[in-house]
């Protein structure tokens, strides 16, 4: 068989942090894709000294659209196969969409877009080019995420009826004594981070696992958001540091979406619970690894990765390519890095069907898709109008 090329990658953003990390441990997990160029910061003198400073020869840009215009003038095969957009969130939209206009595939950080306009903007030009988007949910790339979704949409835990999804952090209580933290945090400005930071930066993460996992739709809000930090002294422009939204869904469940960036004695719990006729299952990413299932009237069971889950009594058949995907042998531990690199590696099969003309469009099964990106911010929208309305139920169609 004939060796692939590497897949170039253009970074957007994101010279230093975590985060860019995480996507770079990613990227080279598979040895099936690199970085080779970048626009790294919006100063054009510092996005070409980031460039320098890189770890090994890369082509620095003084802005993101100057790298489009100089990648798309090189041949097939040098030029990027794909961008990473890792900017503050008010900085998603216009590189996201000159990419695409121009053919490129994108995988964007979240939240995907400022507000619901630019993200339909944005998901309709996706759906006209026909192109592989993005949208980077971590959380789905955990392979017991994955067996939590062929569990709860092959019917085995039933009708749902109630799902408790939340995700908890305590960095804000934490940081309240910095003096400078305010002037250091670009989300506590609304207009970097939007009209939502704790919601729309991880109440969006707790909203996409519920999606994923579950298959289901939320179709109206009741939400309080609520700030106990108050950074600013005009109250408007306190944003949200403790989210709370009680939802119905499309099958006339119930859910409950939290997210918290001031419980202390939380680091990073995003943490599902999904409650069916026939059974429930809880999953906490800090213990990624394991997922518990509860069916009725049997013994309670916890799974990992292993060979022999296909012959289980209660799960009975799994999908191949579920137990085609792991990349260690099973009863190693796999991580939240490992999930970023799942994810980076089924776009990637993405974009390669897209250059070799069979790209048949994301389903989101594998990824969180510009769709699902949208949904993620109709959500904060109605959200933040149900609680500026007295916690009155809004409808999401």
């Amino acid at each position: 068989m004939a060796t692939q090329r590497p897949l170039n990658i253009g970074l957007i953003g994101g010279n230093k942090g975590f985060i860019t990390n995480a996507h770079q441990r990613a990227i080279f997990m598979d040895g099936t894709k690199r970085v080779s160029c970048a626009a790294l910061s919006s100063n054009p003198s510092k996005a070409l000294e980031a460039a320098d400073a890189w770890p090994y020869p890369i082509q620095g840009y003084v802005s993101y659209e100057s790298m489009l215009e100089a990648e798309l003038n090189k041949p097939i095969g040098e030029r990027v196969d794909y961008v990473l957009v890792q900017t503050p969130n008010h900085a998603h939209f216009d590189p996201a969409k000159k990419f695409t206009e121009a053919g490129i595939p994108v995988f964007c950080e979240k939240p995907l877009t400022l507000n619901l306009e630019e993200s339909q903007s944005l998901s309709q030009l996706v759906q006209e080019k026909q192109i592989p988007f993005c949208v980077a949910h971590t959380y789905l790339g955990h392979w017991t995420t994955r067996l939590a979704r062929h569990i709860t949409q092959s019917g085995l835990l039933g009708d749902i009826r109630w799902i408790d999804s939340c995700y908890l952090q305590a960095w804000m209580a934490i940081r309240s004594s910095n003096p400078d933290f305010k002037e250091t945090t670009w989300r506590l400005r609304k207009e970097v981070s939007g009209i939502s930071n704790c919601g729309g930066d991880i109440g969006t993460h707790a909203l996409m696992q519920l999606r994923y996992i579950t298959g289901l739709e939320v179709e109206a809000v009741s939400a309080h958001l609520e700030s106990f930090y108050k950074w600013h002294e005009n109250e408007e422009d306190n944003l949200d540091d403790h989210f709370t939204a009680y939802c119905r869904l499309n099958n006339g469940g119930k859910a409950l979406i939290r997210a918290s960036q001031i419980s202390i004695g939380h680091k990073n719990d995003l943490r599902i619970e999904v409650v069916g006729s026939k059974g429930s299952l809880s999953w906490a990413q800090e213990e990624s690894e394991k997922l518990i299932v509860s069916p009725l009237g049997k013994p309670v069971r916890t799974y990992y990765r292993d060979p022999n889950l296909a012959a289980d009594d209660f799960l009975e058949t799994l999908p191949p390519e579920l137990l085609q995907e792991n990349t260690i042998p099973w009863g190693h531990s796999e991580g939240f890095h490992d999930a970023f690199a799942r994810l980076h590696r089924c776009f990637e099969s993405d974009v390669r069907a897209y250059q070799a003309g069979n790209y048949k469009g994301a389903d989101g099964s594998k990824y969180a898709t510009v769709e699902d990106g949208m949904e993620g911010i109709r959500f904060i929208e109605k959200a933040v109008e149900s609680d500026k309305n007295e916690q009155t139920w809004i409808s999401l169609a």
